[in-house]
């Protein structure tokens, strides 16, 4: 993509915002399986082969909340587990939704 945007052919404006929205509709739809499935989704390949995922979410998510979210995009191992936990533990949702969009589209421009 990087270099059909430097050779004109792809606009970068418009790379950025689908990536953008792409990676938060992504993680609004994690969120929106832990609000459904509960604590049912450990279970559930492929978090049943990582028994530690959920529970390295739930601390980080307690401890930072909203900031969680947020901080949560940019960091490898909890960018999977952060929304699926603000889910399950049901953080409001336009705090969650405010939170991902900001950090989608910060983590979009400097990815």
């Amino acid at each position: 993509m990087g270099a059909l945007v430097k050779s004109g052919g792809i606009d970068f404006w418009s790379v950025w915002i689908a990536g953008s929205v792409g990676a938060a509709c992504g993680d609004w739809l994690s969120y929106w399986i832990g609000l459904k499935l509960e604590h049912r989704v450990a279970h559930i390949w492929p978090l049943s082969r990582h028994p530690d995922l959920i529970p390295t979410g739930e601390t980080f998510v307690k401890k930072w909340g909203i900031l969680g979210i947020f901080i949560g995009r940019f960091f490898g191992p909890l960018r999977a587990s952060v929304p699926l936990v603000a889910g399950i533990f049901e953080m409001p949702y336009w705090r969650f939704q405010i939170a991902n969009f900001v950090s989608a589209f910060i983590w979009r421009r400097h990815c």
